[in-house]
């Protein structure tokens, strides 16, 4: 408008969110805002991964007004807007200088870098570009951010049965290796904590297909 001498009274800096200034025949007529609308699970989202421990940050390249008003809304308390894609990157480097461990999610292929670049890349599958889905580690494919915290879930449990799996194996072939060395193992036993084990732990791995998360 100003670069045209189309006279306004319109602060952007005081909206929220993008404006579209609109004239016509050369007089001010008014403007529409434009804005995304927050995902309905993005406050239980970021709780939950509180709950983790996790300090969650939003990088975005939306103006900075937009980003923390999201933030605010979602429960982020560092947020950081009008960013490129190297700014992002950067701000992955210097977490990650600080020997801290970085998940970055996102959908964009600005969001590409930075998601190769964290040391666990997760990507928004629904709606995420190629080259995000191809760097990440993690896909989401519904775009539904609950998964975020589910697929944590998800991996503490699968830690924990392979440790279990490790445990069971360890323990059950030391206790027959004592055992044959004594005399008192025979060849059927050999077998159990051969075939046997190899079993159990693929029975106690399936448990997790049937829990909830």
């Amino acid at each position: 408008m100003s670069r045209f001498n189309v006279e306004h009274d319109v602060d952007v800096s005081k909206f929220v969110y993008s404006v579209i200034a609109v004239s016509y025949d050369k007089k001010f007529a008014g403007y529409i805002t434009v804005a995304d609308s927050i995902k309905a699970e993005a406050q239980s989202t970021i709780a939950q991964l509180k709950a983790f421990h996790i300090k969650p940050a939003l990088l975005s390249g939306d103006k900075s007004s937009v980003v923390n008003y999201v933030a605010g809304k979602s429960g982020i308390s560092s947020a950081y807007g009008d960013l490129l894609p190297e700014d992002k990157v950067n701000k992955v480097k210097k977490l990650k200088a600080k020997k801290e461990t970085v998940a970055f999610v996102g959908d964009g292929i600005n969001d590409a870098p930075a998601l190769a670049l964290s040391d666990v890349g997760i990507a928004m599958g629904g709606l995420g570009s190629d080259a995000t889905i191809e760097a990440a580690d993690v896909v989401i494919q519904d775009d539904n951010l609950n998964k975020i915290p589910m697929s944590i879930r998800i991996g503490k449990q699968t830690r924990k049965t392979v440790w279990q799996n490790i445990t069971l194996a360890f323990t059950v072939k030391a206790i027959v290796l004592i055992l044959g060395a004594g005399g008192l193992a025979t060849m059927w036993e050999a077998v159990f904590a051969d075939v046997g084990v190899a079993l159990l732990a693929i029975l106690n791995a399936v448990r997790i297909q049937r829990m909830k998360y």
